[in-house]
């Protein structure tokens, strides 16, 4: 069984699960059976498996990104672009955290208008959700973002004309959730 794609430490950890198949003829062995085996991994991404007969396993695996650090069950998390979490003692990742309960799709649907519009995901620190599915988004440079629910994208849109066009002033909240309306407070 050969696994290559993600770093040695984790590439030797699947080959470790996946050890109960070297027993099993490689003609009558289903890739479901790989598959549900690969997809427990929270680390995996994508993924290709290939059967090189007579008797090797190839599996070619791309490594989730990490997106941001979550509390679950009062275990610190990374949660990966595949939308699995993993558990880790590693929590030096300079990653946002996010705090509340969400709906993973919600949560996507925010990144992928972020990055739509270019907004520096970089410098995000927390993600704030609220029951209503609406957020907040705090930055380094000490900026809250008050996010409607619906229409995100002309949202951010707004708030990067609006920033751009006061980049001299020290603006500390700005609130979008009311339609045509942008309500700063600053120093």
């Amino acid at each position: 069984i050969n696994v290559s794609g993600l770093e040695d430490e984790y590439n030797n950890q699947l080959r470790d699960k996946l050890n109960f198949l070297k027993n099993d003829n490689l003609f009558m062995l289903k890739k479901s059976t790989v598959s549900k085996q690969i997809n427990n991994n929270g680390l995996v991404d994508e993924y290709s498996v290939f059967k090189n007969y007579p008797s090797t396993i190839k599996i070619l695996a791309n490594q989730t990104v990490f997106l941001a650090k979550v509390k679950k069950d009062n275990i610190i998390q990374l949660m990966g672009s595949n939308g699995k979490f993993i558990k880790t003692s590693e929590i030096d990742y300079k990653l946002p955290f996010i705090f509340g309960d969400f709906k993973t799709k919600n949560f996507f649907d925010l990144k992928n208008v972020i990055n739509e519009v270019n907004f520096d995901y970089s410098n995000i620190k927390n993600f704030y959700s609220f029951k209503s599915g609406r957020w907040d988004i705090e930055t380094y440079d000490g900026l809250l973002i008050k996010l409607p629910k619906n229409e995100l994208k002309r949202s951010f849109e707004n708030l990067i004309i609006f920033l751009s066009m006061n980049s001299d002033k020290q603006i500390k909240k700005v609130d979008l959730r009311q339609k045509n309306q942008i309500i700063i407070n600053g120093n």
